[in-house]
């Protein structure tokens, strides 16, 4: 089945643009969600009547997605949950679960919009892709832990490897600088 998209979809096309998509993706989520139309002459008339307007939506949408991600940006999110000994869950941390965290520190995201490839099955940290706009998309960091002290430890732990790292690299900076000017003599 041939669509005329209305807005950019990820991994599918531009606005504007005539793709060929399943019948049943079409049916069941482009169309109910007014985010394509039928390809036919109609339609496209219709869509070129209308694309200044759908432009400027899309313009404003993105610019709203844009000043919330700079506020989204960087935001770490605690997940707590049981696990065993070898720091395995028993159960699994999934889209739904970082959306409701993200909601809990004082941003408004639905499910569908976190990228989570595959459920999070232990504890440590990942980074979670959220897409607040087809063209803007921001990182969040989710920590999953047993408990809240775990966390801060964890945290603790990170920032002190990640303070030896740049001091080997400061003082290895020198080092390359005196070997890059021998190499040059």
């Amino acid at each position: 089945m041939e669509v005329i998209l209305l807005e950019r979809i990820e991994k599918l096309g531009q606005m504007g643009d005539t793709v060929k998509v399943k019948p049943g993706f079409a049916r069941n989520y482009l169309l109910p969600q007014k985010k394509a139309l039928r390809a036919n002459k109609e339609n496209q008339a219709r869509f070129e009547a209308q694309r200044a307007q759908l432009e400027a939506q899309n313009l404003q949408r993105r610019d709203e997605a844009e000043a919330v991600a700079a506020k989204l940006n960087g935001l770490a999110i605690l997940i707590i949950r049981q696990a065993g000994e070898g720091g395995m869950l028993y159960g699994s941390v999934s889209g739904r679960d970082v959306a409701e965290a993200v909601k809990d520190a004082g941003f408004t995201i639905e499910r569908r919009q976190v990228a989570l490839d595959h459920p999070i099955k232990s504890i440590g940290t990942s980074q979670v892709r959220v897409s607040l706009h087809p063209e803007v998309a921001v990182m969040v960091k989710v920590t999953v832990a047993r408990s809240q002290e775990e966390a801060e430890r964890a945290a603790k732990a990170e920032a002190e490897v990640i303070e030896e790292e740049v001091e080997e690299t400061v003082e290895a900076a020198p080092e390359a600088t005196e070997q890059a000017d021998t190499a040059e003599a």
